[in-house]
């Protein structure tokens, strides 16, 4: 009997995991107030021309509502990144993941048996990779929490609407990938953090644009808290009035954010209490939610935060408001 054998390296194989995208849909609790509006009509104006938007904002400023909000609205599968220190380019973009290879054997005349192996190396795409590949939409989410160098891939396709692979061009294969013209892009960031946090590089923010968000006007936050909660407007307006008073309390002036609000509210419908000065579960719940050693005020190494969060629910509950506070709000019903 007559053997012949035959072996041989193929081209790269590329794989694409499935299930690493996601259809968004509209949010019925998402409150589109006038503010909200305006600006995401803004943000969706760049989108659909195909520049990348970035949200900057403080904790609880709804930066990945609202980016998954527009996302609803370009229509397309989403890929979400959350940003990590650990993170090297190929946890974006895809790396070689080992070998694939396959034996045939033919023995189809009795005499003669014919093996033939290939060799092909395995090239496994990772979430940007496949989101330029099938035009989904990029929700990047606390980019600045990755190291500025894993974030480089982003460079070439954002401006040349190329993602270059090399890796996969020193295995063989045609090193770069062309980004499908539905792919868009969507970053948020907390510029206020210090903890875990990377400066990006300028080549990166220079193919963003940028929108600030600071936190929301009080009928925003009257409109969330209810919204998410069920909570009667009376009892919403009296907590996101101590909210806001308290987020001008001490050397921080982002906390307590929204996030407070939603959950003082929760608390209150599902306890069936209101916010009244005489209710023990609106005493209980603002404390333990509102008390934040970020507020960094004390006396004698005490912090003064729990007498203020009192004072401040005492005036709001009696109807007396801070003059800078009435202001505001008089600006705000306009």
């Amino acid at each position: 009997m007559t053997t012949e054998s035959r072996d041989r390296c193929s081209a790269v194989v590329r794989v694409q995991p499935q299930g690493d995208d996601v259809m968004v849909e509209a949010s019925d609790e998402f409150v589109a107030s006038p503010h909200i509006q305006a600006l995401a009509d803004r943000a969706l104006a760049y989108l659909e021309v195909g520049y990348a938007i970035h949200f900057a904002g403080a904790a609880g400023t709804g930066k990945t509502t609202l980016a998954f909000h527009l996302a609803t609205k370009l229509g397309r599968p989403v890929t979400l990144i959350h940003g990590d220190d650990e993170f090297g380019s190929s946890d974006l973009v895809g790396k070689d993941a080992g070998y694939r290879k396959s034996k045939l054997v033919d023995n189809y005349i009795h005499s003669v048996m014919k093996t033939e192996e290939d060799m092909n190396t395995l090239w496994v795409d990772n979430r940007l990779t496949t989101a330029c590949a099938n035009g989904n939409t990029l929700i990047y989410d606390e980019f600045n929490r990755s190291r500025p160098e894993a974030n480089n891939a982003l460079l070439s396709v954002l401006e040349e609407r190329i993602l270059n692979l090399p890796s996969l061009r020193r295995s063989g294969g045609e090193g770069y990938l062309e980004v499908h013209p539905n792919f868009r892009a969507i970053f948020t960031s907390n510029p206020e953090e210090y903890a875990g946090v990377h400066k990006t590089q300028d080549a990166l923010m220079d193919r963003l644009i940028t929108l600030n968000l600071g936190n929301f006007d009080r009928e925003t936050e009257i409109q969330i808290g209810m919204s998410k909660s069920g909570l009667a407007r009376e009892d919403a307006e009296v907590i996101v009035d101590i909210v806001r008073e308290l987020r001008g309390t001490g050397v921080n002036n982002h906390r307590p954010t929204i996030r407070a609000t939603i959950a003082i509210a929760r608390i209150l419908v599902h306890r069936q209490a209101r916010a009244r000065m005489d209710d023990p579960v609106f005493q209980w719940v603002c404390h333990d939610v509102l008390t934040t050693e970020t507020a960094k005020v004390t006396c004698d190494g005490l912090s003064l935060m729990p007498h203020k969060i009192d004072e401040t629910m005492a005036r709001v509950c009696a109807g007396i408001r801070k003059p800078c506070l009435v202001k505001r709000r008089a600006v705000n019903e306009k």
